[in-house]
This record gives structure tokens, sequence and C-alpha cells, in this order.
């Protein structure tokens, strides 16, 4: 199947109804693509998501947990933040993992790129592993009260199998890393 080339949406007017540090959301009056008048919400983010799985020579990896404001619930995590759109991704990272766990590391990999929710915003995430972990002060921010525990990689597979660990990034980081592993794929 060829994709289409042009976009079926006709933008006939904006209006931005809400801009913070973060966010922007804007409505916009469109025709769809069957033809018919209609509302559309984009909420654009001003950082990209950055996520982390760092890895440790014994295959034991770290989650982050945090009562996330808008779940109204705590939430275990890898390693995961934002960084500015013309910033380096991967410096991002690094500063991240630092902040969240007081890792860093020698290696890096990026293993995925995804946009998070593409029905309603642009939010682009970048997947990294991370090896050859050394371990300093964590650094985390004002908003952040965080714990951080060590789980086996395989541990925290079965916690996104099951459903214990609901965070779209992380699952789809452990899913991927785990495929890596069972193809035999990931850089060491």
């Amino acid at each position: 199947m060829q994709e289409p080339e042009e976009n079926p949406w006709q933008i006939l007017a904006e209006k931005e109804v809400y801009n913070n540090t973060w966010i922007n959301l804007t409505e916009y009056q469109v025709i769809n693509p069957s033809g018919n008048p209609g509302i559309y919400g984009k909420v654009h983010f001003k950082n990209r998501a950055i996520g982390i799985v760092p890895l440790d020579d014994d295959m034991n990896t770290y989650l982050v947990g945090q009562y996330r404001f808008v779940l109204n619930e705590y939430s275990w995590e890898i390693p995961e933040g934002g960084g500015p759109l013309n910033d380096d991704p991967l410096a991002a990272a690094k500063r991240e993992l630092l902040e969240e766990t007081g890792l860093k590391a020698t290696k890096w990999t990026e293993v995925q790129r995804m946009h998070l929710s593409n029905s309603v915003s642009d939010e682009l995430c970048i997947i990294y592993v991370a090896r050859g972990l050394e371990q300093f002060e964590a650094e985390p921010e004002e908003t952040e009260q965080l714990l951080v525990k060590k789980v086996p990689f395989e541990e925290v597979y079965r916690m996104v199998c099951t459903g214990e660990i609901t965070d779209s990034v992380t699952v789809a980081a452990v899913l991927k890393v785990k495929l890596l592993l069972l193809e035999n794929s990931l850089p060491e």
C-alpha cells in the first residue's frame, strides 16, 4: 500500500488555548479527510521525552519510583525525563540518568524512537540503553521525590508483562531490550 503524499486534513483556523513552559495546546478548525468540518486539538511538547534502561554487568537495571500527579498514583519506571528539542538528546539522557539515579555510563546505545500519543500530541521519545555504569550521588529536581531500586532485568520484564508497570516509555523500552536480548543483538 502506498502512503498518501498530501495531508488530507485542511486547516481553516487555529487558536492557542493554553501555553506554559512544557506544553502548548492549540485548537484547530478543520475539514477532515471525509470533507466534513470539525475541530482537532493538538498538544505540542516543548521537550522530547528521554528514557534510559541502565544495565549493569549482572543484567540488573534500575527503576525509579515516584508519585505521578496526573495519574494520582505511584509509578515505577525506568529513569526518564525530557530534553529541549534543540539540545542533543544523548546529553539529556546522561543528565536524566545522573539526576534520578546517580549513575553515569560509559556506553550508550539508542534503541528506539517513538511517538507517545500521536492522536493528540507530537511528543517524540528516544530510548537508550546505558552500560558501563558507575555510581555517584543522585541530583533530583525539586519537584521529584524519587525512590530508586536495583532490580534484575528479567524481574522488570515480568512486571511489564503482568501490568505492574504501566508507564508507556518503560513498557516500550523493556520490551525492546528484551527483544534485542533474545536476538542476541544488544550491544555490550
